[in-house]
Parts: structure tokens; sequence; C-alpha cells
């Protein structure tokens, strides 16, 4: 048996080839961007880019609102939870400015940031943490793939797998306040 056949470059597994991906030019549109799929490099790296900056954007707001979740939480032991999601993604907002300063070359655009608006209550602002860890948890799969240093490819796992253990965290807290959708 041939263990090495993983390395026959252009060819997979019981040595069927690979499917045919062309390559576009830097200035390819959207939808030709979307036809080749979100994986080739580089260009995804434009969307990459973008998807960054909007996640820079949100970091007012979601500091007022991880605020306004620690202030409703109804015990210390959630309390506490909640801060330790707020201080993860502080530092989440740090590696994001370092990958796009890194790889653009420039610093990221400050702009005005999206305006907080209380949930109704606890159990709703809950169900939005939810939501919002699952939609960024999709956006930041789009940015992993086009980064190409290993560092920077560190730094989304770690960012990835954060907002996919904080929205477990939100779900237990959801879940332990007998919260209905």
């Amino acid at each position: 048996m041939n263990y090495y056949r993983y390395n026959n470059y252009g060819y997979g597994i019981n040595n069927q080839e690979f499917p045919y991906v062309p390559v576009l030019d830097m200035s390819a549109t959207q939808q030709q961007i979307q036809s080749v799929g979100m994986f080739t490099y580089p260009q995804n790296l434009q969307n990459a880019l973008d998807l960054i900056q909007q996640a820079l954007i949100g970091e007012n707001e979601d500091r007022m609102f991880y605020s306004w979740l620690i202030e409703n939480a109804p015990s210390d032991k959630e309390k506490e939870i909640i801060s330790g999601i707020r201080e993860a993604e502080i530092g989440h907002f740090e590696l994001f400015n370092q990958i796009y300063n890194e790889v653009s070359g420039m610093m990221p655009q400050q702009a005005p940031g999206e305006q907080f608006t209380p949930p109704e209550n606890y159990c709703v602002g809950l169900e939005n943490a939810i939501l919002k860890e699952e939609n960024a948890v999709q956006k930041y799969r789009e940015i992993l793939y086009a980064m190409q240093n290993r560092v920077h490819i560190n730094m989304m796992t770690e960012i990835i797998t954060d907002a996919i253990r904080h929205g477990m965290l939100y779900n237990y807290l959801y879940a332990k306040n007998s919260c209905k959708g």
C-alpha cells in the first residue's frame, strides 16, 4: 500500500484528479468570486479584509452589549462567564487589527459603529448573543480561507474556536435561565 499517495499533487484519493478551478485576476467581481468559490486565494482576500473591517466597526456596540448583559445577569457566576467572553472579544479586536495591518499594509479605517439598542430582557439578550456568535463563525471562516501566513491562520483559528465556545456558553446560560424563544 502506498502511504504517500496524498502527495501526488493534483490528485486525490484513489488517484482521482481534482476538479479544475479557474484563476481570476484581482479585478474579479463578487459574482465571479462566488462562482469560483470563497476558497480561492487571492480572489477572496478583499472580501476577507472587508469582513475584518466589519468586525472592527461592530466592536463598540459589542462592548455596550456585553456591559448590558453583565449588568442584567441574575447571578455572579453568569456575570463571570459573560465577563470572560467580553475579555476574549477585546483580545479578538486586537488580533483583527494586527491581521488587517499585516495583510493589507494599512491600518483599518475608523468608522462609526452600530448604535446599541438594549434587548427587551436578559433572555432576548442571550438569544441575540447566540445568533451573533453563529453569524460571526460563518464570517470568520471566510476570513480564514484567505489567510496564507501560518500565524494569521492560527489567530483566526483562535478567534473561530472562541466564537464557537462563546455560543456554547450562551446556550448554557439560555437553558439555565429556562429562556423560551
